[in-house]
């Protein structure tokens, strides 16, 4: 790990993963934050640490005491890489490497959309390190239920043929890439296709006026999670990205509560 600026709080880190380098901000606790689980931010498809809710969400932890942190996947913000190489499991993997060498002690992992997925992902595999997980429009999935399966002929054909199609973002001036490997790796890692392994608690958090992500989705993970302290907050007016100050106070409540709740 090398660290590269700092700023007040904590500093800006890379951590190393083969070739590839993650960049990373962690801020260790403090003392009102002992004993009290860390927060992680996994962030969502072509989005970087330096977005709002993980920066007011920093914010927030870091004035209680609490550890946490915030990274950029590959291909994401920061670290190295290209976009268009990433897959679910690169992602998934990188996301794994921040828990395991950048946080000790129990976590609460908050995911963002993409991030839902990180974060669903990373608590089945590490089930005694997340201790529990916070879904804001939560989208595990996402590159079947809401890419292939509702793409017409003609683009799954040039996905296939040419291995990429650029799809145009409502979210910036630069088109998605989505590649044949994005798909056919997302496969190797769907989740509701049967239980979800996962006994700790978890919130989720979603807009009923999300174009990107079904609010609907919340309701099917809360059905396949297995544990049962499983609660969904429907926000009525609310868009995918639930950035709007009653939104980040919402989050910031919830992932409050559930830190007092497991931290004692």
């Amino acid at each position: 790990m090398t660290e590269t600026a700092a700023r007040p709080g904590g500093a800006h880190h890379s951590l190393t993963r083969g070739a590839a380098t993650i960049a990373y901000h962690h801020t260790p606790a403090g003392p009102s934050g002992q004993g009290k689980p860390g927060v992680i931010f996994l962030g969502g498809f072509m989005s970087d640490m330096t977005g709002g809710k993980a920066t007011t969400l920093e914010a927030w932890a870091v004035e209680r005491g609490l550890s946490f942190t915030r990274f950029d996947y590959q291909g994401h913000g920061a670290s190295s890489g290209r976009f268009a190489d990433g897959t679910i499991g690169l992602w998934a993997d990188d996301a794994l490497a921040v828990l395991d060498q950048v946080t000790t002690g129990p976590q609460i992992l908050v995911g963002s959309s993409m991030g839902g997925w990180m974060m669903l992902l990373a608590a089945t595999r590490r089930p005694e390190r997340v201790a529990g997980l916070v879904g804001i429009a939560p989208a595990p999935d996402f590159t079947e239920d809401l890419m292939w399966d509702i793409f017409d002929a003609d683009v799954r054909r040039r996905i296939m043929e040419e291995g990429v199609w650029n799809r145009p973002s409502e979210y910036g001036p630069e088109p998605q890439p989505i590649t044949r490997a994005l798909i056919e790796d997302g496969r190797n890692h769907l989740l509701l296709r049967g239980p979800i392994a996962f006994g700790g608690p978890v919130r989720l958090l979603h807009g009923q006026r999300d174009p990107d992500v079904p609010w609907q989705l919340s309701l099917r993970i809360a059905e396949a999670l297995t544990g049962d302290d499983v609660r969904v907050t429907l926000v009525k007016d609310g868009d995918h990205r639930l950035s709007r100050p009653q939104d980040l106070d919402l989050l910031c409540r919830t992932v409050g509560a559930l830190v007092d709740e497991i931290g004692g």
